[in-house]
């Protein structure tokens, strides 16, 4: 991959939703909710306090997680649409992620 975000900034893949209910029902694309769950696919630095100083990140490459409905921006990067956001927009990380058993 050919992009790396910037400071505090992470580059996320969303993680498709189930095609059925529990019940068995299936949802019409219609009717879908996009994701707010997704995987770190990059992540930048950190952010800088004011004396210059680095704030290392909280999520890495591979993490799973949960994000807000409304957060990112979406982009295309080799032809595959993923979002860019703020660390701050990212709500928690889904245990269970590989990077997460790491930590």
């Amino acid at each position: 991959m050919a992009f790396k975000p910037l400071h505090d900034r992470v580059l996320v893949r969303r993680v498709e939703s189930d095609e059925k209910t529990k019940g068995g029902l299936i949802i019409p694309d219609s009717a879908k909710e996009k994701p707010s769950e997704g995987e770190v696919v990059a992540c930048g630095d950190g952010a800088r306090k004011d004396s210059g100083e680095l704030i290392e990140m909280a999520v890495k490459a591979g993490d799973r997680i949960l994000f807000g409905k409304w957060s990112g921006t979406e982009v295309t990067v080799d032809g595959e649409e993923l979002l860019i956001m703020k660390e701050s927009d990212i709500l928690g990380i889904i245990e269970g992620s590989a990077a997460a058993k790491a930590a």
